[in-house]
């Protein structure tokens, strides 16, 4: 293959690329134009049309004296070939005449092994005909000569019984083989009424046999049973004949409906004489069989499970025929106890099966699956959830009542809550089936609860509002039991106001709440351990999400609290603009301690205070604290701010008003009666302020935690020394 000359490594494609069988000129060009311009990818094709050009002399120059005898060695060559053309046909036509002939010899020959082979069938066919005709002869031979020493099969000596039959078996199961492989030929036909009867008489003895081995308690008969049964591929057989002669009776007899109900125990008791039965009566089949410990490893029959094909569906078709109210789940707590006590009784005979292979094989039975289909799971964890999640629903319906004296939580809903969430792991209530089923319930419980919060916290207190709400909160008429006559005040705000102790009550419910999901958490995992999960990381991932989920209705209970609180004392503090009134013209004596409505606003933040002693973190009370007087005060030195305004301008007018007086008379100034009424609201003013302080560091404050106080303080600080300084000048 001819190679291009390298060239230098500064070109902007590939020299390999013109030697492409797929090679394409607009593909190369637009593969070029996205690394180099035009101009530049031109300079470098004309870069390496130079270097082609010098290597093609170069190579013409290596060879030159090929290059000029090109020509010249080709002359004559047409001539050649033409006498090679004739003698090349002929030898073609010779080789075609003989693969002709070959090819004719070979059909021959694959006609011949195909009638060899047919006729080589046909042999076997013949020879399995008469092997059938053989095995048939043969047993009725033997059967007659049984039939010649005794008058039946049955009256002869069981062993020698067993004998012949071994023999009829093993000549049975030649006899079946040869006629399963000489299926559609007539002779079979004609002897198939003698294989019909040779078979019922076959079966007809191994089952009258097997039943008197049984009565008897014959190992030997028993074994040559089913041994035999085992020769002619029968062993289902065995096991059918052997639940409905052995185990049918005694499931008729056990299993009773009337039984059952007339006793509380009655199921119990039942269960218990259903695995009586097979150390009682199965012993000998379990011992020939290889089912029991004791048996003896060389003589033993394999093939036969007589626990699983044979009592355990005799045991299902009574339960089902016979105890069908069983399996009803119109009442949970009586269907719970009926399906622990079945699936303990199912363990029960699983651990008499002997070994793995045979619970396996007790497991896949059709009868296994129907017995555990008949329990309608579905239905009893929908009553549950209806129970469950109807408890909570009544509670949020009833809304924030005080929960009962003594108990974990404060609100009855988050009693109920935690209730409800306990009670779907509990063991009277719980069923590891249906894990998955009562996990997500115990997720929506959390889910609903934080919904419930949710709507509770972000309700307004306006008509419009409260009437499209999930349900209003129940009115203070309708829960005064439950509450103290100092929430009375704040119950006719509004049909969704809530009081202070309503909301101390959500915070620490919500937080003791999220300190349990690790008990949650653990109880959980006790119950999936059980069952043999182990990816406990996704529980504990979920729990988490509904943690952070309770937590985030935190924000809205803070912004609720400290609104209300808020609210509640401002329209207290506003009354600070009706101080002037109470000086003006009065004559009233110089104030000494703080305005009453300083006490009335400051009310719902004691009631705070206590209600929360006990109940929520410290730091929640503070924070709710700090709040709340950071706003009133801010609002409070508006107010103050208005007032010492008015009063300042009332002063000024007062002193324009006196000096005009003063000029339009020429009597003098009498003696200064006292204080005027402007020190003293600002004396007033100043002083409760100075209360406001007080009671702040009483709550466990400082002054300067609290916005704009420092503000205020100085505002009135100001106005008292304007008072301080009148009362010096006069």
């Amino acid at each position: 293959m001819m190679t291009l000359p390298k060239g230098p490594d500064s070109l902007c494609f590939d020299k390999d690329e013109f030697m492409k069988d797929d090679f394409d000129v607009d593909k190369f060009v637009a593969d070029c134009r996205k690394r180099v311009q035009l101009e530049e990818m031109r300079e470098d094709l004309e870069q390496y049309y130079r270097l082609l050009k010098t290597a093609m002399v170069e190579l013409i120059n290596k060879d030159y004296a090929d290059f000029v005898n090109l020509s010249t060695n080709l002359v004559g060559m047409d001539k050649a070939l033409n006498q090679l053309s004739v003698p090349l046909g002929q030898l073609r036509e010779e080789v075609m005449s003989l693969k002709s002939s070959v090819n004719e010899v070979i059909d021959a020959i694959d006609g011949q092994l195909s009638k060899q082979e047919d006729i080589q069938k046909k042999k076997i066919c013949v020879l399995r005909l008469i092997q059938v005709v053989r095995s048939v002869e043969k047993i009725e031979k033997i059967l007659h000569q049984n039939t010649k020493d005794t008058t039946s099969l049955e009256t002869s000596s069981p062993l020698l019984a067993g004998q012949i039959l071994e023999r009829i078996a093993t000549e049975f199961n030649q006899l079946q083989f040869h006629a399963v492989q000489s299926k559609g030929m007539p002779l079979l036909d004609k002897v198939r009424p003698r294989i019909a009867g040779i078979t019922a008489m076959l079966q007809e003895s191994l089952e009258g046999l097997l039943i008197q081995g049984l009565q008897t308690s014959n190992v030997d008969i028993v074994r040559h049973c089913l041994r035999t049964y085992a020769t002619i591929d029968k062993t289902r057989d065995a096991e059918a004949l052997v639940g409905q002669v052995l185990v049918k009776p005694y499931m008729d007899e056990v299993i009773v409906d009337q039984l059952v109900k007339s006793n509380p125990n009655g199921l119990k008791m039942m269960y218990a004489k259903l695995l009586e039965f097979v150390p009682h009566h199965c012993r000998l089949l379990r011992e020939v069989t290889g089912g029991a410990v004791s048996s003896d490893k060389a003589d033993i029959v394999p093939g036969y499970d007589f626990l699983v094909n044979s009592v355990w569906p005799e045991i299902i078709r009574g339960i089902e025929e016979r105890l069908p109210s069983l399996f009803s789940p119109g009442n949970p707590d009586v269907f719970y106890e009926r399906y622990i006590v079945s699936m303990d009784f199912v363990r029960k005979f699983e651990r008499q099966c002997g070994s793995q292979a045979s619970v396996k094989r007790l497991r896949a039975h059709a009868s296994y699956q129907s017995f555990h289909n008949k329990w309608n799971l579905p239905v009893y964890i929908q009553l549950r959830f209806k129970e469950i999640a109807g408890s909570l629903e009544n509670a949020i319906a009833n809304g924030l009542v005080t929960a009962p004296v003594g108990g974990s939580y404060h609100l009855q809903v988050t009693e109920v809550l935690w209730s409800c969430i306990c009670r779907c792991w509990a063991d009277q209530v719980y069923l590891s089936p249906l894990a998955h089923r009562f996990w997500k319930l115990t997720l929506q419980l959390l889910s609903r609860y934080g919904t419930f919060l949710t709507e509770v916290l972000t309700k307004t207190s306006s008509p419009e509002t409260s009437k499209d709400s999930v349900r209003p909160l129940p009115s203070s008429a309708s829960s005064t039991s439950s509450r103290t006559s100092q929430d009375a005040d704040s119950e006719n705000s509004g049909p969704t106001a809530l009081s202070t102790k309503q909301l101390v009550f959500i915070a620490a419910d919500v937080d003791k709440l999220q300190e349990q999901i690790p008990d949650i958490t653990e109880m959980i995992r006790v119950k999936l351990e059980a069952i043999g999960f182990q990816n406990f990381a996704i529980v504990s991932e979920a729990l988490q999400d509904s943690k952070t989920s309770l937590s985030s209705c935190i924000p809205a209970l803070s912004s609720r609290m400290t609104q209300h609180l808020t609210e509640r004392s401002i329209r207290f503090l506003k009354n600070a603009s009706e101080v002037p009134r109470l000086y003006r013209r009065t004559n009233k004596e110089l104030p000494t301690r703080a305005s009453a409505y300083m006490d009335n606003a400051l009310r719902p933040i004691h009631q705070l205070v206590t209600d929360s002693q006990n109940v929520v973190k410290e730091s929640i009370i503070q924070e709710w604290l700090r709040i709340t007087l950071s706003e009133c005060t801010h609002r409070y030195f508006e107010t103050i701010s208005d007032v010492l305004s008015s009063v300042r301008k009332m002063e000024e007018s007062l002193k324009r008003l006196k000096q005009a007086r003063k000029t339009a008379t020429t009597s003098p100034v009498g003696v200064n009666a006292g204080p005027s009424d402007d020190s003293k609201i600002r004396l007033q003013l100043a002083l409760d302020v100075e209360y406001l302080g007080e009671q702040i560091q009483k709550m466990g404050l400082q002054p300067n935690e609290i916005t704009m106080f420092s503000s205020l303080l100085e505002l009135v600080q100001e106005a008292r020394d304007l008072a301080s300084a009148e009362q010096t000048g006069s």
